[in-house]
Formats: structure tokens, C-alpha cells, sequence
């Protein structure tokens, strides 16, 4: 009876050592991942020992005031160079006149442009992960400013060409950058609101970059144009110098330039072919041959990059099935996009009758509602996901193209104004919250790839949609609208009726691309697990130290409830504590400071002090 007795209390002590062994395991597991959490490290952002060796060195950590500082450099530049990529449209004919050149000649100061631009975004993935950002930063602009400076100073069309060459590729680089930097300074929950803003250089800048300027053509000559642009880049040079950090990671690449020379077929080749598909025939060699040349030479690019150790530009990325999509629905919106700004002068010019000036007005209030809208559109998708962003807003794309379908010649020509609001809300919701949807599950260390590809595509979208629009309401005009009232109106007609038809195609993509959203239904924010934290060894911040300094520490100023004790309750170590924000806990800490003491860079740094004094 009492070996019995033994017997089952020997069991049952066994089955509780099992279970406590089984416990502990289960908590390592989690505290491996708990680490990463605390350093603010998404599995994705962890290389792999192929890429560890690759990586020559990480990005610098800068403050929220350095980081700032940095943005409002990038934007104003962005929003400078992107508004010289469309300014020359109402700036050509005294261009031409001024330069003794003919029309088809002059086209090409703002094809060359895009031609060139195409053929730099590529490449702008290799420079940015191999140079500083800081040194690649001023290269860029100092780059543009030269280009600026040729044009400004012209008297022939070869010297206006090169600097309209030189500006295309410091907008490739420039352009690619700033988005690369953005994803990779600000935390996951902030960049949607970030990008919302950096959207201005992108959806608004071009389209009201033709109303400046005409305004400038008309009072003070187009060289103004340049010279303006001159002053802002140079005060943005200087900025960057006095506050750009290498934030950044650095990678050990080496220059291939056969998958160079084979971009610039690939992505040269298609954008020249759709550029010239208004002027040439289809099956000219201005077109057909370009065409098949770059679609050759884009199969073999991909190839090469998928079969080197190496890539030159990271093609894997499309593997990303939230990448991919989001890449097609830009590519979509693009044609859109890019095809208004060209149908809407030759609308408010050749059919109505109006001058330049009255143009770029007709266009203004829908570029002012994407400028107001655009950074809450980011707000928007922090909180709530792409999901409603991706169904609602094609909606109202689908309908406000519909009702220009429906305008005719007489109507007066601020009803297209007032319906291009619409539009241009719709637009300002989808563009850059799509970007950010499309990076959020690309590893940090291949965003300078992924934007580099997302960027060449997007462009490529926007010239065929230039191209595309221009020749359907010239051949609806010239056949089946023969007999109406206004054939070129009857073709401008047709056009929004083929938008309205590409916008039902992104409601689609974004009914199919959404449905698992990557964001929770009840607040937009991704689903926090609680995790047992890790009892450390070493290096400890102990409850008595902080008890000390009289203060309880916020990692988050955003959760502050949800993270208020972190480093109290769970006893962290130096290593479990973000690298951003070891500093100034270390400040708090060793110096005993009470709340009153704090130094104003910590407390408006990384680091919250909480106005609960701890008792």
C-alpha cells in the first residue's frame, strides 16, 4: 500500500517536473520573439546570412527633430523636381520660338526628359544601397542644380537637351531616395501619415506645375522657370549638408554593368516606343521595333537578376503578393492620371477656346483638394488599412470620369473643373497610401529595390497613358465621331468612358487584392500578442533603480498606456531596449533625475517622462 502510495506521488511529481520543463520552453520560444518586438525589429527587417554579408553598414539612428528636418529637405526638393517634369507643356511654344525649332523638335525636351528618367530609376537601387545617403543626397541635387543651370543659360537645342537629360536623371535618383528614406527613418505606424505628405511632390506638384508656370511664361519669360527652381534646389543643397545623417544601410554590391546597359534597353526601349505612339504609325521602328527591343531586353534583365548571386535590381519583390497588386493598381491609376493632364488642355485650349492660363486654372481647385487631402488620406490609412481606401475611392473614380463622359461641347467649362475635384480626391486617397501598402511586408534591406522597380513601372504607366489617350481621341475623331457635332469633343468623350472602365478594373483589383486585410477590422493597428518578457541576468534596470529616479519611462509616446512600466514591470536589460532610446534611458537612470531635471533632448526625444511621478 505505501510503495502504491509512493508510486503515484513519484508519478505525479515527474508529470509536474515535464510540465514546468514544457513551460519553460514554451517561454524561451517567446522571448526570442520578445526580443525583437523590444528592439522595434519585424521578423521580415532580420537579414539572412547571405545578406549579413552583404551589408556593409547600418543606417544611423536620428532624433524626431533631426528626422523631421530631413523630411521637410526631401519634400521641398521632390516637390521641385517633379514639378519640372511637367512645367515645360506651357512653357514649349515660346521655348521653340526663342530656340528656332519646330514642334516635333521641341516634344523632345520633354520626352528626352521621361526617356531619360526611365532609364535612371533602375539604377537608383543599386546607388542607394551602395553610397551614403548623405553624399548620394547632394550628388543628386548638386546633379539637377547643373542641369537647371544648362537650361537656364541655353541658346541652342543641344545645350537645352543635355540639361533637360542631366534633370531627368537627378529626378530618377532624387525621387527614389526620398521614398527609400521615409519607409526606412519612420515607424510602421507613422508612415502612411508621412508618405500622405511626401504625396504632394507626386500628385499635386505636376499638376500645377503647367498654371506656374504659364504664369511665369506670360510675365516674366520661361528662363524664369529655371532660375526659380535654381534657388530652391541650392537652399535645399545647403539644408542637406547642415542636417542629413547616413540613414541608410550600405551594402558590399558590385557594379554590373551588363544588367545596367540591359535596363536601360528594357525600360529605354518601352518608354521611347510609347512616347513616339502618337506621332509614328504602330508599326514604324519608331514604335514596333523599340517596342519588341524592350520587351526583349526586360525578359533577359529578368532573367539575369534572378539568376545572378547578386542582383543589380531585386526583381524577388514581386513575389510579394500586397506589392504586386499594389503595383498594378498604380500602374492603372497612372494611365489615368497621366492622360487627364494631357486631354485637358486640348479640352480647355482647342475646343473651348480658353488660353493657357484659364488651363492650368480649370485644374487648379482638384490639384488643391489632393494637396489638403493627401496627407489625411495617409492618416486614414494608419488607422483603418488600405480596405476602405481600396474599394470606396474607385467608386467615386468610376463616376466622376462617367459624368465627364456625358459633358458636350456647350457645356460651360467649369463643370469638368468642379468634377475634377472628385477625381482628384479619389486620387489623392489611393496614390500614396498604395505605396505605402506595397512596402509594408518588403524587407527594409530590399526597399531601395522595391522602390527603384515600383517607380520604373509607374513611370512607364504614366507615358503610356500620355501616349494612349492622346491617339484614341484622335482616331475616335477622325472615324466613328466624323458626323458629330464636335468630333475631337466626341473623342475627349470616349476617353473618360475608357477611364471609367480602368477605374472599375482598380475597384476590382482592390476587392480581390483586400481581402485579407493586414490591418484588424476595429482600429487599423496590427494585432498585438502579449508575450512573457524575459528575466535578464545582466546589465539589469532594476524596479529600485527606477524607483530612484522617481520617474516611470514610455517607450511609445503613441500607446503610452499600453507601454507605461515596460521597462519597470519587466526588469529590461540594455540589450532589450531599441538602440534609439538607450541613451537617454541611461540619462534618466544614472543621473537619478527627477521630472523637473530632465534634459529638454531627452524629453522631447525618443523618451516620454510621464507626469505621474512614481510614489
Amino acid at each position: 500500500m505505501d510503495k502504491t502510495i509512493n508510486n503515484k506521488i513519484l508519478e505525479k511529481a515527474t508529470e509536474k517536473v515535464d510540465d514546468e520543463i514544457v513551460k519553460e520552453k514554451q517561454s524561451k520560444d517567446e522571448q526570442d520573439i520578445t526580443s525583437i518586438k523590444i528592439n522595434n525589429i519585424p521578423e521580415k527587417d532580420i537579414p539572412d546570412e547571405k545578406m549579413k554579408k552583404l551589408i556593409k553598414s547600418e543606417g544611423k539612428k536620428i532624433s524626431p527633430r533631426k528626422r523631421t528636418l530631413m523630411f521637410l529637405n526631401l519634400n521641398i526638393s521632390c516637390i521641385a523636381v517633379s514639378m519640372l517634369g511637367t512645367a515645360l507643356t506651357t512653357a514649349l511654344p515660346p521655348i521653340m520660338k526663342d530656340l528656332n525649332i519646330d514642334v516635333n523638335t521641341g516634344q523632345w525636351l520633354t520626352s528626352g526628359f521621361v526617356l531619360f528618367l526611365a532609364v535612371m530609376t533602375p539604377f537608383t537601387g543599386f546607388l542607394v544601397s551602395t553610397i551614403r545617403t548623405k553624399k548620394l543626397y547632394c550628388i543628386a541635387i548638386g546633379f539637377f542644380i547643373v542641369g537647371l543651370t544648362i537650361c537656364a543659360c541655353s541658346n541652342s537645342f543641344f545645350l537645352m537637351m543635355l540639361g533637360r537629360i542631366i534633370q531627368g536623371c537627378g529626378n530618377g535618383l532624387l525621387s527614389s531616395m526620398g521614398q527609400v528614406i521615409i519607409l526606412t527613418v519612420y515607424p510602421p505606424e507613422k508612415i502612411g501619415t508621412m508618405m500622405g505628405w511626401y504625396g504632394l511632390s507626386f500628385g499635386v506638384a505636376p499638376i500645377i506645375s503647367p498654371t506656374i508656370a504659364g504664369l511665369l511664361v506670360d510675365s516674366v519669360g520661361w528662363r524664369m522657370i529655371f532660375v526659380i527652381a535654381i534657388v530652391i534646389m541650392t537652399l535645399s543643397l545647403i539644408c542637406a549638408l547642415l542636417v542629413f545623417e547616413d540613414v541608410l544601410p550600405t551594402m558590399k554590391k558590385k557594379f554590373d554593368v551588363i544588367s545596367l546597359i540591359i535596363s536601360a534597353f528594357a525600360f529605354g526601349g518601352v518608354t521611347y516606343a510609347v512616347g513616339n505612339m502618337g506621332t509614328y504609325d504602330f508599326v514604324s521602328y519608331q514604335v514596333l521595333f523599340s517596342l519588341i527591343v524592350g520587351i526583349i531586353s526586360g525578359i533577359i534583365f529578368t532573367y539575369r537578376q534572378l539568376h545572378i548571386e547578386v542582383p543589380f535590381l531585386d526583381v524577388r519583390v514581386l513575389k510579394n503578393k500586397d506589392y504586386t497588386i499594389s503595383l498594378i493598381a498604380t500602374v492603372v491609376m497612372q494611365l489615368i492620371l497621366m492622360g487627364t493632364a494631357i486631354i485637358f488642355p486640348v479640352y480647355v485650349q482647342d475646343i473651348k477656346g480658353y488660353s493657357a492660363t484659364i488651363s492650368g486654372l480649370v485644374v487648379l481647385p482638384g490639384s488643391l483638394a489632393m494637396a489638403v487631402i493627401s496627407p489625411f488620406a495617409g492618416k486614414i490609412y494608419d488607422k483603418f488599412g488600405m480596405k476602405m481606401l481600396f474599394t470606396v475611392n474607385p467608386i467615386i473614380l468610376i463616376f466622376s470620369n462617367l459624368a465627364i463622359y456625358f459633358v458636350d461641347v456647350h457645356q460651360n467649362v467649369w463643370v469638368i473643373s468642379v468634377l475634377n475635384i472628385f477625381r482628384c480626391i479619389a486620387f489623392a486617397f489611393l496614390l500614396m497610401p498604395l505605396v505605402t501598402w506595397a512596402m509594408k511586408n518588403i524587407p527594409k534591406y530590399k526597399t531601395s529595390d522595391a522602390t527603384a522597380l515600383y517607380n520604373s513601372i509607374r513611370f512607364i504607366g504614366g507615358a503610356v497613358g500620355s501616349a494612349l489617350f492622346i491617339s484614341v481621341m484622335t482616331k475616335v475623331a477622325n472615324t466613328i465621331g466624323k458626323n458629330k457635332e464636335s468630333p475631337r469633343m466626341f473623342g475627349i468623350n470616349v476617353v473618360f468612358l475608357i477611364m471609367s472602365i480602368l477605374s472599375v478594373i482598380v475597384l476590382f483589383i482592390g476587392l480581390i487584392g483586400c481581402k485579407d486585410s493586414f490591418f484588424t477590422k476595429k482600429n487599423g493597428q496590427k494585432e498585438k500578442k502579449e508575450m512573457e518578457l524575459k528575466k535578464p541576468e545582466q546589465d539589469m534596470f532594476t524596479k529600485e533603480d527606477l524607483e530612484k529616479s522617481k520617474v516611470e519611462i514610455v517607450i511609445d509616446k503613441e500607446n503610452s498606456k499600453s507601454d507605461i512600466g515596460t521597462v519597470i514591470d519587466h526588469e529590461l536589460t540594455l540589450e532589450e531596449i531599441s538602440v534609439k532610446d538607450k541613451s537617454d534611458v541611461e540619462t534618466v537612470i544614472e543621473n537619478e533625475l527627477s521630472m523637473h531635471e530632465i534634459p529638454k533632448d531627452v524629453s522631447d526625444g525618443n523618451i516620454e517622462i510621464t507626469n505621474e511621478i512614481k510614489k
